[in-house]
């Protein structure tokens, strides 16, 4: 989770127990048990208690926002609103659609699939053709390190090759939308939710979106002896836009 300093930004000095409960105990303990429940499931259990309450507003566009974040896509939101309006009352989801229709705005697909779409992958930028997002999933301190990407349409990365001495690699969990992945001297293999890609160390390789379609999977980091990413060169929009 953020850390969450709203109670303080808006109530330091006027309020600072309350600023506290919210920023360290909401926030920063309960929100944080993520080994008893999902952050998934609790912004659907909070989107729907604020829409019971017909509390739309500022903060309510915040939590529909986090939701977004923590993977609940615009197909989930919209069923949720519909089922909520015959308990919490049809004018309160009106109020929700509007702000939620506000939120996916333009953003067919662009959800990240099971996992949330994460902030844009700017560190990695020069390596992709178009627009990525990155969502780490684990501590790379604590474990083994795993990351959802999502790429927006004709989006890809360059080639590359995972090095090592020994071990390493990566393993791609494909999770929503359809992409492309290709070795060096291959021919570029269709990936749907549900494939597994698993990547030796030293092969050249790219993989990414389909021209016309969002695309998502779970980046696996295999543990290896001095294990790292050595970036080549793009792929060239005449071979990429040939694939079908």
């Amino acid at each position: 989770m953020v850390k969450q300093t709203a109670g303080r930004d808006a109530l330091s000095g006027f309020a600072d127990e309350f600023a506290h409960l919210n920023d360290d105990i909401l926030f920063g303990e309960v929100w944080s048990r993520e080994d008893r429940l999902s952050l998934k499931m609790r912004s659907v259990l909070t989107v729907s208690a604020l829409v019971s309450k017909g509390l739309v507003d500022s903060s309510f566009e915040y939590h529909m926002r986090t939701a977004k974040n923590n993977g609940v896509t615009k197909t989930e939101i919209a069923e949720i609103l519909t089922h909520l309006a015959f308990y919490a009352g049809w004018p309160n989801a009106w109020a929700a659609f509007r702000v939620a229709s506000s939120v996916y705005k333009d953003d067919d697909g662009m959800d990240g699939g099971l996992f949330g779409i994460g902030v844009p992958n700017d560190a990695y930028s020069r390596y992709f053709t178009g627009r990525s997002y990155l969502k780490p999933l684990t501590d790379s301190e604590r474990t083994v390190f795993m990351a959802n990407v999502t790429f927006e349409p004709g989006c890809r990365n360059n080639w590359h090759v995972h090095q090592a001495k020994k071990g390493g690699g990566q393993i791609l969990l494909c999770t929503s939308g359809r992409g492309w992945y290709q070795e060096w001297g291959r021919e570029a293999v269709s990936l749907n939710p549900g494939d597994v890609v698993t990547i030796a160390s030293g092969i050249k390789h790219w993989h990414g979106a389909a021209k016309d379609s969002w695309f998502s999977h779970v980046a696996v980091e295999v543990p290896g002896e001095d294990a790292h990413s050595e970036w080549l060169e793009g792929v060239p929009d005449d071979e990429y836009y040939r694939l079908d």
